[in-house]
Parts: C-alpha cells; sequence; structure tokens
C-alpha cells in the first residue's frame, strides 16, 4: 500500500492534476480579495527598472505570479529539481510564469543540485530583458537571506526589488518556514518598499552589509502587509 501510494505522488499524471488545481485556486483566491499596494503607484516605480530580480520569504510565496500584471513584462522564477517542486512548476506554468529549474543554493555553494545551471541562466534571463522571481532564505533557515541573490544582482547589474504579500484570510503551517495557505474572499496587501543595488566591484563587507539590508527590508514588508490587514504576521505567532 505505501508503495503503491509513493508511486502515485510521484506519476506524471497525479503531479500535473495537483499543480492545475493549485493554479486554478490561487486564480480564485486573487480575484477574491480586494488588494490594496503599499506604495501606491509601486507598478510605475517598478516599471523603469525593469529587468529585475524579484525577492521575497519562502512561505509567503504563492500569490507573486500575480505581481505580473501586463503581458509585456515577462517573468521566470527558480524553482527546485526536487520531486517536491513539480507542483509548483506546473502551477506556475499554468499561472504564465517561466521557469528556471534548480537550487540558488544562498548560502553561495551554487555547484549543488544544478546551482552553477541555474545561476548561468538567472544571469542570462535578465540580460535578455526579462525579470527573475525567487525566495531569499537559506534552505532551511526561515527569514534568513542568503548571498545568493546579492550575487545574481552584482553579476546582472540589476536591482533587487524585495516584496511581500498577505491576505486577511490564511491558513499558517507549523513547518519550517511557516508556509501561508491564502485563503479567498477577504483582503490582500502587496508591500514593496525599496530597490536594493549591489555595485559590480563589491566587496565581502559589502556584500554582508546588503545581505542584511534585504533581510531587514523583506521582515519590514512582511510586517507592513499583515499590519495593514490588522492580522499578525509570521514571526508574531
Amino acid at each position: 500500500m505505501k508503495k503503491l501510494l509513493r508511486n502515485t505522488l510521484r506519476s506524471s499524471w497525479f503531479q500535473r492534476a495537483v499543480g492545475v488545481l493549485a493554479a486554478e485556486y490561487l486564480r480564485l483566491v486573487w480575484r477574491t480579495n480586494r488588494f490594496t499596494f503599499d506604495p501606491p503607484d509601486v507598478y510605475d516605480i517598478v516599471e523603469p527598472q525593469i529587468p529585475a530580480i524579484f525577492a521575497f520569504w519562502h512561505g509567503q510565496h504563492f500569490l507573486t505570479p500575480f505581481i505580473k500584471n501586463k503581458d509585456s513584462y515577462r517573468a521566470k522564477v527558480l524553482i527546485s529539481r526536487h520531486r517536491d517542486g513539480e507542483f509548483n512548476a506546473i502551477a506556475v506554468e499554468r499561472l504564465g510564469i517561466g521557469l528556471i529549474r534548480g537550487s540558488g543554493d544562498h548560502g553561495g555553494a551554487f555547484h549543488r543540485k544544478g546551482g552553477v545551471g541555474a545561476f548561468r541562466e538567472m544571469v542570462y534571463t535578465l540580460q535578455d530583458g526579462c525579470n527573475v522571481a525567487l525566495t531569499a532564505d537559506v534552505p532551511k533557515r526561515s527569514r534568513v537571506a542568503g548571498l545568493g541573490i546579492i550575487m545574481l544582482a552584482r553579476e546582472s547589474g540589476r536591482p533587487i526589488m524585495p516584496f511581500a504579500m498577505a491576505t486577511s484570510r490564511f491558513i499558517r503551517l507549523k513547518n519550517w518556514d511557516r508556509t501561508t495557505i491564502n485563503l479567498p474572499f477577504g483582503r490582500g496587501a502587496l508591500v514593496g518598499i525599496k530597490e536594493i543595488h549591489v555595485p559590480p566591484d563589491a566587496d565581502a563587507a559589502t556584500m554582508e552589509a546588503l545581505r542584511q539590508e534585504l533581510e531587514d527590508t523583506l521582515n519590514e514588508a512582511t510586517r507592513r502587509a499583515y499590519a495593514q490587514l490588522g492580522r499578525p504576521g509570521p514571526a508574531d505567532g
């Protein structure tokens, strides 16, 4: 029985079915939540900076495909090659976002899990005028930003756009990243405080300072998003 269940969960038809259902559920959530934007002209601020690196916390990522509000905005998202990533990959593609498969390994050890290829593809994607979106956390260390995104910004010369999205109705799981399952029929908030630029000649000290700035900015954006909805954030229980 366990083998049958395992084989079913790993089967391509099951993964596709779950991915399609997840995409349509997220579309329902987006359409039935009334979103506000902070700042209100966030798209006017971001558009001149495109292509950009969009950064967000793991576990708060399910609604991020919907920040692409124009067909002219091209975007790809980094998704793990692990089999658990297949559901996400199928859902993301159905929502009109391109894929980069691999692990950025935000500590900088890009040689693992296809990380070298993924990093190069992210650089090429940005050079081609396409946005890149990825989580900022060090793997398995929630709300701790790694150097991977900082290295990508230094190599590509493109700005990092940290942001947070939240809904007033949600279920928060008790896993390592406190994953938030957004629910329909409520209110939502998207907060983007500022962009972060990494000089091409940034040394180790500068990189660490910018890594900390990214972490602090994402935490503040998350706090503000939940505060606008009158709900506790992930760090508040």
